[in-house]
């Protein structure tokens, strides 16, 4: 039986990352384009999600959708 020989990389280190990295993430732009979405999660009785879920499906949208433009009619664009 022949032996398989493995190698081992360096040692990670806890080295700081050089200045130069450092620099270029405090000094970029933020980036353009749509806003980072966030998750909520809530609780709604089982009847309420039935009723919820048989609209989005009938009309061929989806909760997140419809949930989301509820709140925007609520509390609008921040």
């Amino acid at each position: 039986m022949s032996t398989k020989k493995v190698s081992i990389g360096a040692k990670p280190t806890s080295k700081p990352a050089p200045a130069a990295a450092d620099a270029w993430v405090e000094s970029r732009a933020p980036a353009e384009g749509p806003e980072p979405m966030k998750r909520l999660t809530i609780d709604v009785p089982a009847s309420l999600h039935r009723a919820i879920k048989t609209q989005c499906a009938a009309r061929g949208t989806k909760i997140a959708d419809e949930v989301r433009e509820l709140l925007m009619q609520k509390y609008g664009d921040t």
